[in-house]
């Protein structure tokens, strides 16, 4: 790990690093916050994956976590949203797509298969990476949230490793991206045509397909622009209730898509995962 910055902040420290990435055949940069209790013992460690267009600096730039995170003790990891670099394929006229577009997937598709593998990267070599450098983190002990395109990767990832995270949560997060418009496009060039294999990364399928979490924690604006067409939480309610899950979602009137509704909320699903976390 290279260490880019280091800036107190609530008596803790917020990082930035990069390094070699072998799942994604380029180099990566994440942010960290570490709080304060840090310097005494292990803390927990909280994941927030970021939406389309954004990288690690958006949630750090604007998603306030900082002073609950210090307040309660939690580490915040802030992973890429995907590979970045010259040589990695991309479609720079589609913000739906390519770099800064990941969707929390392992592509299968060439020519993305060798950069886009964001699932191994968060679930495998981004935590073997911590795990071996000197930050104080107590890996017994993981959430995991999101926002949007990360919502959808925060729940899925849940979902499929149910005995790493103790909690989930999402800020409008996509449903069901196998036939939302902004989604379904990207599962195709990345996974291929073959529908079967979307199954394992869309939220409402892999509830349909038996797989379960504790509790779900999901805020979303009414004035969100994305709400009918791609975020559609009331299909993620509507699976939670068939398969038993107890959903909170939280509507909130007159919020957008946007970190000014993030940031809003950002406090309370800290506090509600750090709960979570013991």
């Amino acid at each position: 790990m290279k260490q880019i910055s280091a800036n107190k902040a609530f008596d803790g420290t917020q990082y930035v690093y990069s390094h070699a990435s072998e799942a994604c055949q380029c180099d990566m940069t994440f942010a960290i916050f570490m709080p304060p209790q840090a310097q005494t013992r292990k803390v927990p460690v909280l994941w927030y994956l970021s939406g389309l267009t954004c990288t690690h600096q958006n949630v750090m730039d604007k998603g306030e976590y900082r002073q609950i995170a210090a307040e309660l003790g939690v580490a915040i990891v802030c992973p890429d949203t995907s590979p970045r670099g010259e040589t990695v394929p991309d479609e720079p006229e589609s913000w739906q797509f390519g770099k800064g577009a990941g969707f929390y997937l392992d592509a299968t598709q060439e020519p993305f298969a060798r950069n886009y593998n964001m699932q191994r990267y968060i679930i495998d070599e981004l935590p073997a990476l911590l795990k071996a450098s000197d930050l104080a983190l107590d890996f017994d002990r993981q959430s995991i949230f999101g926002h949007s395109m990360g919502g959808h990767g925060a729940i899925t990832l849940a979902l499929k490793n149910p005995e790493r995270f103790a909690s989930v949560s999402a800020f409008a997060p996509i449903a069901q991206p196998s036939t939302a418009d902004w989604s379904r496009p990207a599962l195709e060039k990345y996974l291929g045509p073959d529908q079967s294999a979307w199954r394992a990364y869309d939220a409402t399928l892999l509830i349909e397909d038996g797989f379960k979490v504790k509790e779900m924690l999901v805020d979303q604006g009414t004035a969100d622009s994305f709400l009918e067409t791609g975020l559609r939480p009331q299909l993620l309610a509507s699976a939670c209730e068939k398969a038993g899950i107890p959903l909170t979602l939280n509507m909130r009137k007159g919020y957008d898509h946007s970190y000014f509704f993030i940031s809003s909320f950002m406090a309370a699903h800290v506090r509600w995962h750090a709960a979570r976390l013991g």
